[in-house]
């Protein structure tokens, strides 16, 4: 009987900015720098931990044009720590791999295995009974269905497409490598390890078609917990599929409904219960919210006519919170006296 566990991330961005956190006194500048790296050191341990057979990445491991070698280095180090473990590593250039420097010229070890750029692969892995089918991004706008010249899977063995597109079109994302649900099915794979879409999506479950998402938010466009895929195969099926927390600092969107508070003081507690909320979902990592006031409410002319009060105000509140803490990067005031009013700090 074959059993195995693998990983499935895609979207890493190594080294990629955190935007949008305003520098003030108490923000957690160091921490933000260097949150993809630690985010990827979170996969690698779990890769470990877990003694999975092998990880996929499904695109995006660098971020573009990046000339800093120190990047590519980092990402050997960790790929020779779990070659030391004995885990295999497949590898799909994305549309920002395709830009980097970085990718073209590093050896990599002998454990990774980066897709051809120019066809179609089929890697055998005879051990688990297993076939990995993949193609990489050969320049950054790829608009053509890159899944159609996959072969068909192979109906003695356990079947991965790899793959990184944006399927049938997501918003906010560039529409590379489009594809159908439908072609995807028609391969025959088991398992197709998507990447492009920043947010998790379980596409479809027969066969599974995922999109991890990203391992690390960097905006507050991508709030929420973060992570990659364990996936656990027996007698060559899909036997469990499970999302793995691996961020270390979360983006939050905090929307404060107002209207049923009259004074800017009921309005205060409701922002602290909303900001305690955000803190204790993120299980005891750094928080970067957005703090956003709306409704209808008598406590509107108080709340405008000293904005930069209550911006204090509330900055102070979240970093009073104790834990990890929680910084604001904007509060926005929507709330109106009865009529719309819409003001930004």
């Amino acid at each position: 009987m074959t059993r195995f566990k693998f990983l499935h991330a895609a979207d890493i961005h190594l080294d990629s900015a955190l935007h949008g956190l305003e520098r003030y006194e108490g923000a957690p500048v160091a921490e933000i720098r260097s949150a993809t790296r630690r985010a990827f050191d979170n996969l690698i341990e779990l890769a470990i931990e877990e003694e999975v057979a092998f990880l996929l990445l499904a695109g995006d491991l660098y971020d573009g044009d990046w000339k800093d070698y120190n990047t590519g280095l980092y990402f050997i180090g960790r790929m020779a720590r779990l070659r030391e473990a004995g885990i295999r590593v497949f590898v799909v250039a994305g549309n920002h791999d395709a830009a980097s420097l970085i990718t073209r010229h590093l050896r990599l070890p002998d454990n990774v295995r980066m897709f051809s750029t120019r066809h179609p692969e089929r890697i055998i892995l005879d051990d688990l009974n297993t076939a990995v089918h993949g193609q990489g991004f050969a320049h950054r706008s790829v608009t053509e269905d890159l899944s159609r010249g996959y072969p068909q899977g192979d109906p003695q063995r356990f079947n991965i497409g790899l793959l990184h597109t944006c399927l049938d079109g997501k918003p906010g994302h560039e529409p590379y490598a489009p594809c159908s649900v439908a072609g995807l099915r028609s391969k025959g794979y088991h398992y197709w390890a998507l990447g492009h879409v920043h947010s998790r999506e379980e596409v479809c479950r027969e066969p599974w078609i995922l999109f991890p998402g990203n391992i690390q938010g960097r905006h507050i466009r991508e709030a929420g917990a973060k992570g990659c895929t364990l996936v656990a195969v027996e007698n060559g099926v899909v036997a469990r599929v499970e999302h793995r927390d691996l961020d270390v600092m979360r983006w939050s969107l905090c929307e404060v409904d107002v209207s049923g508070s009259a004074t800017v003081d009921e309005i205060y507690q409701q922002v602290r219960e909303t900001l305690q909320s955000a803190a204790d979902a993120a299980a005891g990592r750094p928080v970067a919210a957005r703090l956003v006031l709306r409704g209808a409410t008598s406590a509107h002319a108080a709340l405008h006519a000293d904005r930069q009060h209550w911006v204090q105000e509330y900055r102070a509140l979240a970093s009073a919170l104790g834990g990890a803490g929680i910084w604001l990067e904007k509060v926005s005031l929507s709330t109106s006296a009865g009529i719309g009013a819409d003001q930004v700090i």
